[in-house]
């Protein structure tokens, strides 16, 4: 079965987005690029809030800027034929490889899963996360922790009292000394 993984950058305090909206803090660096590249290439679908969806639209026309570098000309290159579902209720369409839910999160995770295929279903998004997570959906959370602290915002991890326990798979230390975090949630026999 797919792991559905929810992977963002956040502020060590525990944000995607600081008080004030921005989220500047998380422009990375060539060595943290290289690793979301990597990432992206993991990936069979990715699922998107939003106000992730629209932040990302950059990407759709990026290849035609004239000034980008190698690394974002390939991430453009992966990322455009990806597969997404954005769930939003008040987009009337999509662009590019997208197409548009208004619910049923739990559903279109369940029917993924169902697919054949070796890659991850990927949450982006603090508030679509939030949703899986409740029904827990979440099979990995993985955190690319920026040495900063924004004081408030949109929170990377739910706030609904839930405890989940998490093993920890792997860490990294980029040069620009932002850290890589990842966990899987520890299910127990039969969960």
């Amino acid at each position: 079965m797919r792991n559905v993984t929810y992977s963002m950058g956040v502020s060590l305090d525990g944000y995607i987005v600081g008080p004030d909206g921005r989220f500047d803090w998380t422009d990375p660096d060539e060595d943290v690029f290289r690793f979301w590249i990597d990432e992206i290439r993991k990936v069979d679908v990715h699922l998107l809030g939003r106000r992730l969806y629209e932040t990302m639209l950059y990407w759709e026309t990026a290849d035609q800027d004239p000034s980008l570098g190698g690394p974002e000309l390939e991430w453009a290159a992966l990322w455009n034929p990806l597969p997404k579902v954005v769930f939003s209720t008040t987009l009337s369409a999509v662009q590019g490889n997208a197409r548009l839910l208004s619910g049923g999160l739990t559903e279109e995770i369940e029917r993924l899963r169902a697919e054949p295929g070796e890659g991850d279903i990927a949450i982006g998004g603090a508030t679509l996360a939030a949703e899986a997570a409740a029904s827990d959906l979440i099979d990995e959370y993985q955190a690319v922790v920026h040495p900063v602290l924004v004081g408030g915002g949109i929170p990377f991890f739910p706030r609904d009292e839930r405890r989940v326990d998490l093993e920890l798979v792997e860490t990294r230390t980029f040069s620009s000394k932002v850290v890589y975090l990842r966990y899987r949630v520890a299910r127990r026999p039969g969960h």
